[in-house]
């Protein structure tokens, strides 16, 4: 073998411990890793993902317009669809005043990201509630109960109205959102979940009106993680909900 052969051998080899120490690993401690903006659980530990929101508009004589949005995706789920169930409760009182509130400003709020939760009030004796929960749990099965009402289609609306306004719940590439315009100048609430941000926004113009916009996120997660195919199945499932804007 010629010299210049052998010289390249001997660097190559003089050069591995060098390498081998420069791409040792490091471990990370538990407060180094708690002090991570993001987060994230392989797909095979989740059994079940699911969603509920709720907007509830409830009027100064009692009359009640909003709806209830739920999505399930489990290991049996083909594709991941949201159904809606709509609240239509009449009062017993009369129609409500007019309001005469006014609020300007906050075109802003369309541009914001993660959540945002938002009242602006113009009237008296009004209550409004925004809330955002995730629940964690930990099992080997899903719960077996089946969502209930109508399919919200990709890209349809589903409409609702009564004496305390109208409800609207929409789905497309953007997201869900939830309307409601109340009667009377009374205002208007909306909640969306669409690309990755919460936003719920309620304003009041009127007077003794109780508002609510409920978000709910529930996982449930398993001990022993699959792998292989099982793993690869989990992480199409949650590939679906694209889709529809997630």
């Amino acid at each position: 073998m010629k010299t210049p052969t052998w010289l390249a051998v001997v660097c190559m080899a003089a050069s591995l411990p060098i390498h081998a120490e420069i791409f040792k690993p490091i471990e990370l401690k538990d407060s180094e890793l708690a002090s991570l903006r993001g987060r994230y659980v392989m797909p095979g530990r989740i059994v079940s993902f699911g969603i509920v929101m709720t907007s509830v508009w409830q009027n100064a004589n009692g009359s009640t317009i909003g709806a209830t949005t739920t999505m399930q995706v489990q290991q049996n789920t083909i594709k991941p669809q949201f159904y809606v169930s709509m609240i239509n409760d009449t009062g017993t009182g009369n129609s409500s005043a007019q309001g005469t509130g006014s609020v300007t400003g906050g075109g802003g709020l369309n541009s914001t990201n993660g959540v945002t939760q938002v009242v602006r009030a113009a009237g008296d004796n009004n209550t409004a509630y925004n809330d955002v929960g995730i629940n964690v749990t930990r099992g080997n099965q899903a719960t077996t109960t089946q969502p209930q009402g109508e399919v919200l289609a990709s890209g349809s609306t589903l409409y609702g109205s009564n004496e305390a306004g109208a409800m609207s719940v929409s789905a497309t590439g953007n997201g869900v959102q939830l309307n409601i315009a109340a009667n009377h100048n009374q205002g208007s609430t909306m909640q969306r979940l669409a690309q990755g941000g919460l936003m719920q926004n309620t304003t009041l113009l009127g007077a003794g009106n109780q508002v609510r916009n409920i978000t709910s996120l529930n996982v449930v997660l398993r001990d022993n993680v699959p792998s292989g195919a099982a793993l690869t199945g989990n992480l199409d499932q949650l590939k679906g909900l694209r889709t529809i804007g997630f």
